[in-house]
């Protein structure tokens, strides 16, 4: 109901700078929240705008605005529901809406619930969110976990704002990094046998490992090293590729992020869809032969330099089968591919760009979003990981001692730009300083009101609004009514940091109101209309709590 009568109030402004006289071109009237509270609801600059066209001053302009406003409001849809236009220096027109507008968007949450906020931003666009996409080598790290956070509630936001998302996850089961975990686990199997065995710097590390040796040689029955010569070095590759797959698996279901598509390079990007792919490119003149190894004429499309594509030795290079795989995204016909990639990856966006313009496909549908890393501290002092000498913190250990919901709501709490520090200590705490035990306890309160109301005094949440004119009171509706923009916001920048930020401000403005206003002990007329006001908060909470993959208790 608020973005009905925004398009309202914008259409009305737009019809007074139409009776200002014929312009050479129209400005788009847009119409803004303020910066601060104190100047309403909305604010507008198309005068600011118009000053040079009309060659009169922002405020003269402003002026007449409001007076075509004033003159039209008294027949126009938004009678009653306009409480005061002002002109304010240098020339801009704030609006304050009145209780009764207020007491529509009320009444929309309240009918429309668990569907409240939805919008159709999207249109129906085709989604498709690549994250996560961890080499098969070992669990999923914190730095997995911001991105698996970021990834599935990234596609909630998209599918609440309007689009068709789905989720995918790319399993890099080609390459050499199979055949040196493979080498890892063979290695300690030798070990755990009793040969003293040299392990190479590149190899994997940490218990992972050797766990993976032991269970391998238990389900082959293998208990001495003449034995081991039964078992492969195939045989270990896909043993711990699979059994790593379903650590991966049963990682991010503990986190509750569910993938719509698993596809794999050894399916899409095998050796001859890379041949193939790189055959089409040399036909259209963006490969040459140089020192023995294929190039791909990425400078051709902005890139630093020219990438190597296929080696003198023959073996492709990574970007290979990333490229094929891109050609395979482009050709499921999405109309916007979103990857979500890590801090080391800052290079990787424009090679894979310059492929998409080579094989002719829209390079603007194509978005790489890096996701800085997150650091975690424990006691005040930041814990040191590094992957490849297994000295890392799983996702899994994260979900498992603060739990999924803080685990989730803290990786969000940043925007993917920026670094995060992930406090440990906090997240574990029940406590109001902790913004995911502040946020459920609210949702909670409300749960425990409602049935207080129904139980106690056979109250019920009211229909109609007569009473609701404490600033408390409206200052809540205010923050409930903005949150399809928060999630608007979420879709149009790739990029759900807002939805904790304004969760968190929507439970700050709850319990201030719940401390103010008196919800039972008042005269039930009143009553019923703050027990609406408290569940329509309730709706809201649950929604952004459902988006954010959060669970919603009615007890704490």
């Amino acid at each position: 109901m608020f973005a009905i009568i925004r398009s309202q109030l914008q259409e009305m402004v737009e019809a007074s700078v139409r009776s200002l006289g014929q312009l050479p071109a129209y400005p788009a009237v847009t119409l803004e929240p303020p910066a601060y509270r104190e100047h309403g609801d909305l604010a507008c600059n198309v005068a600011l705008q118009l000053s040079k066209t009309l060659r009169k001053s922002p405020l003269d302009i402003a002026g007449d605005i409001k007076k075509y406003m004033e003159e039209v409001l008294p027949d126009s849809v938004l009678q009653g529901k306009l409480a005061s236009i002002e002109v304010v220096k240098p020339g801009f027109i704030n609006f304050r809406l009145s209780p009764a507008a207020y007491y529509e968007i009320l009444k929309d949450i309240l009918q429309k619930r668990e569907t409240f906020g939805r919008t159709n931003l999207g249109r129906g666009k085709r989604v498709l969110v690549e994250f996560v996409s961890a080499n098969p080598t070992g669990p999923l790290t914190v730095a997995h976990a911001r991105q698996a956070a970021v990834g599935d509630v990234l596609v909630n936001v998209l599918n609440f704002t309007g689009h068709h998302a789905e989720r995918e996850f790319y399993v890099n089961d080609g390459g050499n990094q199979i055949r040196t975990l493979g080498l890892s686990v063979q290695l300690r199997a030798r070990e755990l046998l009793g040969e003293k065995v040299e392990y190479p710097e590149d190899c994997y590390q940490g218990d992972y490992i050797r766990e993976m040796a032991r269970i391998l040689l238990d389900d082959r029955r293998v208990s001495s090293l003449e034995g081991l010569q039964s078992i492969s070095f195939e045989d270990f590759c896909n043993f711990a590729k699979d059994y790593l797959m379903d650590v991966i698996r049963e990682d991010l279901r503990i986190f509750r992020v569910e993938f719509d598509n698993w596809t794999f390079e050894s399916d899409v990007a095998g050796p001859d869809r890379i041949a193939q792919t790189l055959a089409e490119l040399q036909e259209k003149g963006f490969i040459y032969e140089k020192d023995g190894a294929l190039w791909f004429q990425s400078t051709r499309f902005g890139d630093d330099k020219d990438r190597v594509v296929k080696k003198s030795d023959g073996f492709y290079t990574y970007l290979a089968p990333d490229i094929v795989y891109h050609k395979h995204k482009y050709d499921r016909g999405f109309d916007l591919l979103v990857d979500i990639l890590g801090p080391d990856h800052h290079g990787y966006i424009p090679r894979i760009k310059a492929a998409a313009q080579a094989l002719g496909k829209d390079v603007t549908a194509l978005e790489g979003l890096i996701i800085q890393l997150a650091t975690i501290f424990r006691d005040g002092k930041q814990l040191r990981m590094s992957t490849r000498a297994g000295e890392f913190i799983s996702l899994r250990e994260v979900a498992q001692e603060v739990g999924t919901d803080a685990g989730r709501y803290f990786m969000l709490m940043r925007q993917v730009s920026q670094q995060l520090e992930f406090d440990i200590d906090l997240a574990k705490k029940q406590a109001p300083e902790n913004p995911v035990y502040y946020i459920q306890y609210a949702h909670a309160r409300i749960h425990s009101i409602l049935r207080k109301a129904r139980e106690e005094a056979g109250l019920e949440p009211a229909a109609d609004f007569l009473q609701l004119n404490d600033e408390a009171e409206l200052e809540l509706i205010r923050r409930l009514a903005a949150f399809p923009d928060f999630l608007n916001i979420c879709a149009q920048q790739l990029d759900p940091a807002a939805l904790p930020r304004y969760m968190q401000d929507l439970a700050a403005t709850f319990h201030k109101f719940y401390d103010r206003c008196r919800v039972l002990d008042v005269e039930p007329a009143l009553a019923v209309e703050r027990l609406a006001l408290c569940d329509a908060t309730r709706i809201v909470l649950a929604n952004g709590l459902r988006i954010l993959g959060l669970t919603a208790p009615e007890h704490m």
